[in-house]
């Protein structure tokens, strides 16, 4: 690590930058070394919907653990000969 990453521009905690709206648009959020994205990928086809489904298949789905709207999206599929 070279003196440029480590320094910073200020020293006084009250000349700090401030963090507004576009710093946190940038901004990664990080556990250790992952860093962790939210939300879907950009150029993602897919799209956000409200859907009523029966507590039974929705149970039956979740059941399953992580990854259930993925195939519950693959049955979905699968039913409309995609």
């Amino acid at each position: 690590m070279n003196g440029k990453d480590t320094e910073s521009s200020w020293v006084d905690p009250d000349d700090a930058p401030e963090l507004d709206d576009e710093w946190f648009e940038r901004a990664e959020l990080r556990i250790g070394d992952k860093v962790i994205r939210r939300g879907r990928p950009r150029g993602s086809a897919k799209r956000l919907v409200s859907l009523r489904l029966d507590q039974a298949v929705l149970d039956h789905y979740r059941a399953s653990g992580p990854g259930w709207q993925t195939r519950l999206n693959e049955a979905l599929r699968k039913a409309a000969g995609l």
